[in-house]
């Protein structure tokens, strides 16, 4: 049977008005991948899967939800939607509103937006604006905007961004047969591992197929849940989590003391090492937001407070390498040049 979207596949099961239209890049469906070689690095013998995100059609999970909030503001005969970004919704958002033949509006943090995401965004034709200040302040200002004019708002407060992105918790429950033991994820403006939650209890009551702990995962400097309180200027080099002031906050942290898991910070370096190993191991390239919940996994296991031994364990990632390659290539040295001559060459490759 040819696949034809999320829509298509899981409306019956989601909350959707009857206006809502089929405004499709035929997202989801994204694999579920054995890593075998980063299970053994983290030192237990358990069953690790990586939901990679990062191959749905404009490079991150953010398709989910906008294939569903687009197609219901289509349905109601909306002309212009408009989000505030860290990056990837901006892209995604700019995607589905170019497939939809109608106006696409984004701010950004000046100067806070990776260079892979900002040329998507260009690239399907928004209308990209700055600001000089953070996320939070941008979704406050479109927030405001769209209760004074005919725009729709395709952020996670959106409920029917939390819907699409629900699918990825049922896609899992179709892949394994049931819900993982735990659930490790990052959190940054707290609407997917709000709908994540979700997901799996609903898909637990149509198919009993369990509940998942649920491990989440800020970045130490932008870490409000973590903290317990709002951090005004956060910074990370996590873009895709730098939020200091989370819209779905309060669902997170009720997401996570009700699956009986917890919400935790890990630092930059932690990121960058586990970003590493991911790729090295596994081959599988991510932007660094999306190693975050693997780096709290490991955090967890070498403090002892997580001993996964047996279970089955999936990580969410994200977002595609190609997001944010500035990571790899700020601290990249050129390769080493040499003449054309094979002698040469297998001098050093033997060396």
């Amino acid at each position: 049977m040819t696949y034809t979207g999320l829509l298509d596949k899981y409306r019956s099961i989601l909350s959707l008005p009857k206006h809502t239209a089929n405004i499709t890049l035929y997202e989801g469906n994204t694999p579920l991948i054995p890593a075998k070689n980063l299970s053994s690095f983290l030192g237990r013998d358990f069953n690790l899967f990586i939901k990679y995100e990062g191959l749905n059609p404009t490079g991150s999970f953010k398709d989910r939800g906008m294939t569903a909030a687009v197609s219901e503001a289509v349905g109601r005969d909306s002309k212009t939607v408009i989000c505030a970004s860290t990056g990837n919704t901006a892209a995604s958002a700019a995607a589905y509103a170019a497939r939809a033949n109608i106006r696409s509006i984004v701010l950004i943090p000046q100067g806070k937006v990776a260079a892979g995401k900002l040329a998507g965004a260009i690239a399907y034709g928004a209308q990209v604006i700055q600001i000089e200040g953070s996320f939070d302040d941008a979704l406050s200002m479109v927030v405001q905007l769209t209760e004074k004019q005919p725009i729709c708002l395709v952020n996670s407060i959106n409920p029917y961004r939390i819907e699409g992105q629900k699918t990825s918790a049922f896609e899992i429950c179709d892949t394994l047969g049931f819900a993982p033991d735990l659930l490790c994820i990052p959190v940054g403006n707290a609407g997917n591992i709000t709908a994540y939650w979700a997901g799996f209890k609903q898909y637990n009551e149509l198919n009993n197929t369990g509940l998942p702990q649920i491990l989440g995962v800020q970045a130490e400097g932008a870490a409000p849940l973590v903290l317990g309180h709002l951090v005004e200027k956060p910074e990370t080099i996590a873009t895709a989590i730098r939020i200091g002031k989370p819209a779905r906050g309060e669902q997170a942290l009720e997401a996570a003391e009700q699956s009986g898991g917890k919400i935790i910070a890990v630092s930059d370096q932690e990121i960058l090492n586990m970003h590493k190993k991911l790729a090295s191991l596994e081959g599988i390239w991510v932007e660094p937001a999306s190693v975050a919940g693997l780096a709290g996994l490991y955090k967890q296991i070498q403090h002892g407070l997580i001993d996964p031994t047996g279970k089955t364990v999936v990580a969410v990632c994200t977002g595609h390498g190609m997001k944010d390659p500035d990571i790899v290539t700020s601290g990249f040295t050129a390769p080493k040049l040499i003449n054309a001559d094979l002698a040469e060459l297998e001098e050093i490759i033997n060396s």
